[in-house]
């Protein structure tokens, strides 16, 4: 079973809400972020939740369809997550790729509207576009830095039902 843990936002985060574009009266987007690095995991989580940000981590692609309902044959859905805004999954990962994570959770009627971010150590253009085309938001390279998650604000706020964004466009790299 992979590693899940959730972070509230720090309870000082107005100002990040409102970096993020949030009022403070707006529902705190919820995030799933997917790697099988704990260094990683915890650098996007930490991002996230200083950015106002609701926060759920998997290890690994099997726990993140585990966690949205999706994992073959899966019957009990007491761990399930609600409610997911976004995702972000590494696209190097053991068992399954983010690029396969990527392809069940646009495929699943249930979920395929949320917006899914890749990340990856490596710069590989055919990778990117393959993931581009397939359904990601965003294809961003590691180490994600604040920047990067200041770039995301318009997929977090256009998916958390928060209406002070409306007509921001994202654009891609």
């Amino acid at each position: 079973m992979a590693a899940v843990s959730a972070s509230p936002p720090p309870s000082s985060s107005s100002a990040a809400a409102a970096s993020m574009g949030l009022d403070s009266g707006d529902k705190v987007p919820h995030v799933l972020a997917v790697d099988d690095s704990f260094v990683d995991r915890k650098i996007i989580e930490r991002l996230l939740t200083h950015s106002a940000c609701k926060v759920t981590t998997a290890e690994n692609a099997h726990g993140a369809l585990e966690l949205l309902g999706l994992a073959d044959g899966q019957q009990n859905f007491s761990n399930t997550v609600s409610n997911v805004n976004m995702i972000i999954t590494d696209y190097c990962m053991p068992g399954m790729t983010g690029y396969e994570l990527l392809k069940k959770i646009k495929e699943s009627p249930k979920v395929k509207q949320i917006p899914v971010i890749v990340v990856s150590s490596e710069n590989i253009p055919t990778r990117i576009e393959k993931c581009l085309e397939e359904g990601a938001e965003e294809f961003l390279l590691k180490p994600l830095r604040l920047s990067d998650v200041k770039k995301l604000r318009c997929h977090l706020t256009s998916n958390a039902g928060n209406s002070s964004d409306e007509g921001l466009i994202c654009v891609r790299r």
